[in-house]
């Protein structure tokens, strides 16, 4: 798993935007800024719609006033449904979404999980990623089952 002081990893994966989807390399979009990155086994899941999303998104403006410049959501998902998830919680424009189709940005940063037995194939891990000019500043992954670490009320005690 990425470490304090390592670099983003460069990948492209695609930006859920209004358009549709954009080719981004995180490790370029997150360079010379301060991002706090959440990162979640799906869209539309439960915990994961009724909890960790809206947490961000009601937060997403005392975050940005703690000097976050970008507040991502990263799942292993294809970047229509992240788009349309996006949408359904009116969170397109604030929160930046990454759709990791393939699970390439998730295995670079080592929180990538099988979850086939629950017949949902590889996919991110719950946590928050901190990025500060390029360099990891913070890893907090979830225990499976759990969410008290990667909350937006968690990270905003963090960034106190």
């Amino acid at each position: 798993m990425i470490e304090v002081g390592q670099p983003i990893p460069s990948v492209t994966l695609k930006q859920a935007t209004p358009e549709g989807g954009a080719d981004v390399n995180p490790a370029e979009l997150f360079a010379g800024k301060k991002v706090l990155m959440f990162s979640l086994p799906g869209a539309f899941t439960p915990t994961c719609t009724q909890k960790h999303l809206p947490g961000f998104v009601t937060q997403y403006g005392a975050l940005k006033a703690k000097g976050v410049d970008i507040i991502a959501c990263l799942s292993v998902n294809d970047h229509h449904v992240m788009r349309a998830w996006a949408e359904s919680q009116h969170a397109l424009g604030k929160i930046v979404f990454l759709a990791d189709g393939a699970g390439l940005f998730s295995k670079a940063l080592g929180i990538d999980q099988d979850l086939t037995k629950a017949n949902m194939g590889l996919r991110a891990r719950r946590g928050v990623i901190q990025f500060d000019n390029g360099k990891v500043t913070c890893v907090d992954m979830e225990e499976p089952g759990k969410f008290e670490v990667s909350s937006a009320e968690a990270c905003m005690k963090r960034l106190s």
